[in-house]
């Protein structure tokens, strides 16, 4: 057995520019580099005892999952390799959790022997397919992806699901976005454990009228809803085990300059949570036994 205790980290320095990014639409680019420097770590009290079974399990394995609780319990799928909860209605994931770890990363998987496929466990009202993405202009961005998981060859090829996918950019996919998930990976040599939940949003823009709405495309015959933006939630578990911290990042599906550095996407974890309707902070409070508090940027 051991202990692990929780500090919170927040993009503090983003909370007001989140605020104007949710409450009239758009992104801009506010803040500065350096902004991890700033971010303040709030230490969490009265930490309870981890039992050794949740701990007894392979790399990456979606049982792992588990140990911070989910973020909403609809349409709840297990993966070898990852966790999520399938929204019927945009054809894509409300959100998948899935654990990295330097164990999780090694292995002889190779996407080559990949391929998108379609999620036969969706009814097939309700599914995407590959004919809704071709000549769409967007990628099949991964949700869990697959460089998380060269531990096994099927946890790899579960990520190539099309309920673990969604319509994204191809220069936010292949550029910004694949940085983000190399950090997630190069964060496995700091951390004991690096839990990820990743997932669309749809956020509201104001228009012409004054008047904020919600707009989005869909693309294909099944309307494959196509999100504005795009969330991560880092769990960090530090290698120690005295602590946790918490990161999160709101990016927007358009083209990113690579000339911004990532942490000028770091929002407050409450900007994901009221945009998102899904709640992180109080399972990893159940689990770490202490309160929240927000530190804002002075």
């Amino acid at each position: 057995m051991w202990r692990t205790g929780a500090t919170l980290v927040f993009g503090a320095g983003l909370g007001a520019a989140a605020s104007r990014l949710l409450s009239a639409g758009g992104w801009r680019e506010e803040g500065g580099a350096g902004l991890m420097s700033r971010v303040p770590v709030i230490p969490v009290p009265g930490v309870p005892t981890v039992q050794a079974s949740e701990l007894q399990v392979s790399p990456g394995s979606s049982g792992a999952v588990m140990k911070y609780g989910f973020p909403s319990l609809g349409n709840i799928k297990t993966r070898e390799s990852y966790v999520t909860s399938y929204d019927p209605r945009t054809r894509t994931a409300s959100w998948v959790i899935e654990r990295l770890n330097p164990a999780s990363l090694s292995g002889l998987s190779d996407r080559k022997y990949c391929e998108f496929k379609e999620d036969d466990s969706v009814h097939a009202l309700h599914r995407a397919t590959n004919d809704d993405y071709k000549g769409s202009g967007f990628d099949r961005g991964h949700l869990a992806a697959a460089a998380n998981h060269k531990w096994s060859q099927k946890a790899m090829d579960d990520t190539f699901y099309l309920s673990n996918v969604a319509p994204q950019n191809p220069h936010l996919n292949q550029n910004t976005w694949n940085n983000l998930e190399k950090l997630c990976r190069s964060l496995t040599k700091r951390y004991l454990n690096v839990y990820v939940c990743t997932g669309p949003l749809y956020l509201p823009r104001q228009e012409a009228d004054g008047k904020l709405y919600v707009r989005y495309q869909v693309i294909g015959r099944n309307h494959v809803a196509v999100p504005t933006h795009f969330f991560k939630v880092l769990i960090l578990e530090q290698a120690d085990g005295k602590g946790v911290e918490l990161r999160s990042y709101v990016l927007p599906n358009e083209p990113i300059s690579e000339q911004v550095p990532l942490e000028r996407f770091l929002v407050p974890i409450e900007t994901i949570e009221r945009t998102s309707g899904l709640l992180f902070v109080p399972n990893i409070m159940k689990r770490t036994g202490g309160g929240v508090r927000a530190i804002a940027d002075r």
